[in-house]
Formats: C-alpha cells, structure tokens, sequence
C-alpha cells in the first residue's frame, strides 16, 4: 500500500504551517516525499512569541531530504492568497497540493463582537481560502491531479457560544469545498475538509497554563475520549487525503475529533 500513500514528487503549499497543526502536517508530508511551500505570517508567530517559527519548521522539512520554502503573508490583506500561491509555484516549481490551514478566532459573546473582528475574521478564515483556490485550481486542473485540504473545525457541527463567527465561517468553508469538489472531481482534482476537535495548539496554550481547569474542558469538549488531540494526531488523515489514496474520495469532511462530534447520549 506504501505506493497509495507516497507524495514523491508532489509539491505542497501549507498555510499557517510554522506552528502547530500546520508545522505537522508539514512535517508529515515531507516524510513522505513531497515538497513543502511553508506559509506563516510574522505577525501571527511574533503574538505566540515564536518569531523563529517558520525558519525552524523550514529546517525541519528539509531535514527530510525534500525540496522548501518559506513564504510569508498576512492573510487579511486582499490578494495574499493569490501572491502567495504564485510564491508557492516559483519557489517549488509548480503545485500539486494545497492545505489552507491559516485562520483565526475570537473567544467573544456574539452579542459584543465588533465589525472590525468580523471582517478580520472574515478576511483569514475564508476570503483568503477563495483566492487561494482561484489560484491553485486552475493549475491543478491543467496538470490532471490535484488535492485540497481546507482545514474545518468540530465547531461546524458543535458550535460554541463564544465561536459564532469562528463557526459560521468553517461551515461556510466547508460548503465551498463541497461545491468545488462536485466541480474538479472529473478532473482528479480532489478536494475534501478536515475536521479536527479539541487539538493542544499554540492557540489555546494560555488555556493549558491552568492544567485542572484544562483538565475540565478536556473531559467536557473532547468528550467521549477525554483528552485533546496533539497536533500530530491531525496528520495521518491529512496524508490520506492529500495522497493518491484519495483518488476516490471527494468532497468528504473527516472528522478528527476523538468522536467529539457524536451526539451526545
């Protein structure tokens, strides 16, 4: 089965992949042969205190003998999806995978969320996933094969309160990625939607500093397993759905969530 599962050759385009799901999913790929385009932006690794991010996930992925590199962009601005994808193409020859895992999120009850961080909100999480298939699909197409990973979230189908506009957002998403996938299916252009649940990321490390009251949200939101995912738990269903084992599969969201999006009894 290893053939299914090989990415020798292929070029990946990852965003938001200096840290956390990103970094793994990067990192994965790499270690099955495939190229690795690393988008982040200096802006959003600086706010985790992590400005050396992208330079160490950049050596990382190399350290597995493939081809790399950076590619830095703030996606609330218009037209960083399209730059970077055409960063992406000149730095690795050409694309054959992308993996739109950038976004971000506001912890804020509905009623006091500012229009200012609904559009920032708005820019990330989803107009930026548009030009960034507008860009890549085309290509895509004209080569006869291609794979989508637009990272989703367990809040498309369990939303939280203070996650309205994170949520509707990811549904949104995920409805494109359907629309899309009925389109370039016919042309071995697959594109599907991870969902993951309750992952320990750079994001939510202020909420690990207090292990008990971590302990409580693990044993209330990643229930019925109990704990949050590491990162690296992300990558296998990335690689299956981005590899040619996913030759037959289109416009699925897999949930990665420890079964987090069962109903619960």
């Amino acid at each position: 089965m290893s053939k299914w599962f090989s990415m020798s050759g292929r070029r990946a385009l990852i965003t938001g992949a200096s840290l956390s799901i990103g970094r793994s999913i990067a990192l994965g790929f790499a270690e099955h042969g495939a190229a690795i385009s690393v988008h982040y932006s200096a802006a959003a690794d600086k706010a985790f205190n992590r400005s050396d991010a992208a330079q160490e996930t950049l050596t990382a992925v190399r350290s597995r003998g493939v081809d790399a590199c950076l590619v830095e962009a703030d996606l609330a601005e218009e037209g960083a999806g399209r730059r970077v994808v055409a960063e992406a193409i000149a730095g690795l020859g050409g694309l054959d995978i992308l993996v739109i895992g950038a976004s971000v999120q506001s912890r804020t009850p509905f009623l006091e969320v500012t229009g200012d961080e609904i559009r920032r909100q708005f820019q990330i999480n989803f107009r930026a996933t548009v030009e960034l298939l507008q860009a890549a699909l085309p290509v895509m197409k004209s080569h006869g094969w291609g794979r989508v990973l637009t990272i989703g979230s367990i809040n498309q189908v369990r939303p939280e309160p203070d996650l309205a506009i994170y949520a509707a957002l990811k549904s949104a998403q995920h409805n494109l990625c359907v629309n899309l996938a009925k389109q370039y299916a016919p042309f071995n252009v697959m594109i599907n939607n991870l969902s993951p649940g309750l992952v320990a990321t750079e994001r939510n490390r202020w909420r690990r500093q207090d292990t008990e009251a971590w302990r409580k949200i693990e044993a209330t939101v990643a229930r019925p397993i109990g704990r949050a995912a590491e990162p690296d738990e992300m990558v296998g269903a990335a690689v299956l759905l981005c590899s040619n084992a996913a030759s037959y599969i289109a416009g699925t969201d897999l949930m990665v969530t420890g079964g987090g999006h069962l109903p619960l009894v």
